[in-house]
């Protein structure tokens, strides 16, 4: 019981301490003139990934791959499967031209090359599957790119979506949204998140892995369900907001973004910190993955096209309760 609720607590540190620094940052990132767009592809944009990566790294760390990695796969199936899902119930999402084309490829890409690095065993014949470091700089090196094309594309967009009278449209701005704070209390929110980011991920980590050996299980099952729903609160929670405020586009474009972050920055940053061996993390796991990512681009095209429907939702929703089943039971 005890280390269940110290899990909890990990938890909520990990939640709380990856809001006040989001918000602390931003409120600086403003007052030194830097743009809500910038801040939001790159702070804001990142933030929703913290509890993932504060998680991961501080496995690696330790020398828990199954963990650091358990993790990420974990996030990115309940990010397609239950938060898309959940998602699409309240209200169908729309896919548009750039998602289907460029967006869905993206993350497309970010696991086929998670299998290509990830099975030595069955691509290379190796006697163990294993992330080097050289695989993580590939990766990182990567999120560069990706974060790169994104910048340039938003703002392509932005600028094509200027009105005549050189005003942007609302979507292109979001004046405002950022709250304007001392400074002195910006700094106290990003040190303080930093700690119980830390502090917090610790805490989780530790008595995650206590729970796997009490019930018997593998820090890989722990990681891919009860770690893995967990540091995905903070997608779950914008994208049903942006849900009930009818904003589709938001709600997909942070499960798509978070996504390619998970596997090309946090799983490239945790190798380069130490090289992930995957003992525990198997078949299923990576094609249930690559399987959850072409589901998405798939229903572009069916029912009701270019539409993620409710049919489809629920169809999600059972895959991953399936997949849960199967995990706890492999």
């Amino acid at each position: 019981m005890i280390n269940i609720i110290i899990l909890i607590a990990g938890l909520t540190l990990i939640l709380l301490g990856a809001n006040y620094l989001v918000d602390g940052a931003s409120a600086i990132a403003k007052r030194w003139g830097i743009s809500e767009f910038v801040i939001g592809m790159t702070i804001v944009g990142i933030g929703t990934s913290t509890p993932e990566m504060v998680v991961s790294f501080l496995s690696a760390a330790q020398g828990n791959a199954d963990i650091a990695v358990g993790n990420v796969m974990g996030s990115n199936l309940f990010n397609i499967f239950m938060i898309l899902g959940i998602t699409a119930l309240i209200m169908p999402l729309p896919l548009t031209g750039n998602n289907i084309k460029k967006d869905i490829p993206f993350a497309l890409l970010a696991a086929l090359t998670l299998l290509f690095t990830g099975l030595d065993t069955i691509l290379d014949g190796a006697p163990a599957n294993i992330i080097s470091r050289t695989d993580g700089l590939m990766l990182l090196s990567m999120f560069g790119v990706f974060m790169a094309y994104t910048i340039y594309s938003s703002q392509s967009q932005s600028a094509s979506a200027a009105q005549p009278n050189g005003n942007t449209t609302e979507t292109a701005t979001a004046e405002g949204e950022i709250k304007q704070r001392p400074i002195w209390l910006a700094l106290i929110m990003v040190v303080g998140g930093l700690a119980g980011l830390v502090y917090g991920g610790e805490l989780f980590v530790s008595s995650a892995s206590t729970l796997a050996k009490m019930l018997g299980v593998s820090d890989a099952v722990i990681a891919v369900t009860i770690m893995a729903g967990g540091t995905s609160l903070p997608e779950l929670a914008s994208c049903v907001v942006a849900a009930m405020k009818k904003n589709a586009d938001l709600a997909l474009g942070n499960v798509i973004g978070s996504n390619v972050a998970n596997i090309f920055l946090i799983l490239g940053g945790s190798a380069v910190i130490h090289p992930l061996g995957m003992n525990n993390i198997g078949n299923l796991d990576f094609g249930t993955l690559l399987l959850a990512t072409v589901l998405l681009f798939v229903t572009a095209f069916t029912f009701k096209k270019r539409t993620l429907d409710r049919a489809e939702a629920v169809i999600f929703v059972l895959l991953y309760i399936g997949y849960i089943i199967l995990t706890l039971n492999k």
